[in-house]
């Protein structure tokens, strides 16, 4: 399997611009715990976690004297901007790694393992088109359980992006919210519903799609979850 296989590829993501308290209530509204920010071609800048909200000002605890002391003004200033900051481009941390459609499974795992990330961008030429989180590893594993790691079928993938591309047409349908496997013709929904109604639309649309031999349905229903736009 691959990034593309995994992803969630609708990427919730804010401008440079967008003010912290803003993107505090996205975090609460989407059920996410960071945010890509990106430029105007989609290409990223820097990325917006919780680890770096909770380091504002309103959190912070300032330094003892004796460690500010052996800092450079440099840093001290870079600190103070990130504590301080009203903008995402104050607070995001610059240095973003990423990984292509094409990279493992496997290789994206070790990567949040050694960098103790949670969470990594998927880029095309440069530009966003992805992402892929410990969650997603996590239920890809699931799907796949302790069978042998066949590679990914061109049909399979057929189905996850026919699939995608229908739910993105669909006003009801929140794809921010949910994550898609398809393993062996068998479609697994994960994510979040607001009802059962929207549950059921799921599965059928699922079922519309050629090549599906079963659905697997993996979702949380969530009242509390504001509308779709």
């Amino acid at each position: 399997m691959k990034a593309k296989d995994v992803m969630t590829t609708k990427v919730v993501t804010v401008g440079p611009d967008m003010p912290v308290n803003a993107i505090a209530a996205l975090f609460l509204e989407r059920h996410i715990s960071a945010v890509p920010v990106i430029d105007d071609d989609r290409r990223i800048l820097g990325i917006v976690s919780e680890g770096d909200l909770m380091r504002r000002g309103e959190t912070e605890r300032r330094p003892s004297w004796w460690l500010a002391a052996f800092s450079n003004t440099e840093e001290l200033a870079r600190d103070f901007t990130k504590a301080r900051g009203q903008r995402a481009k104050d607070v995001m941390t610059r240095e973003v790694l990423t990984v292509t459609e094409e990279t493992p499974v496997a290789a994206i795992a070790e990567l949040l393992e050694k960098r103790r990330i949670k969470r990594v961008p998927v880029v095309r030429d440069g530009r966003i088109v992805g992402i892929v989180s410990r969650a997603d590893l996590l239920r890809a594993l699931a799907v796949r359980g302790v069978k042998p790691m066949v590679p990914e079928s061109q049909d399979d993938r057929a189905i996850r992006d026919q699939l995608l591309a229908l739910l993105k047409r669909e006003p009801w349908a929140d794809t921010h919210l949910m994550n898609i496997l398809v393993d062996q013709g068998i479609v697994h929904l994960w994510g979040l519903v607001r009802s059962e109604a929207e549950r059921q639309a799921l599965r059928v649309a699922a079922e519309t799609i050629p090549g599906v031999l079963g659905v697997e349905d993996h979702l949380s229903l969530s009242r509390t979850l504001p509308a779709t736009l």
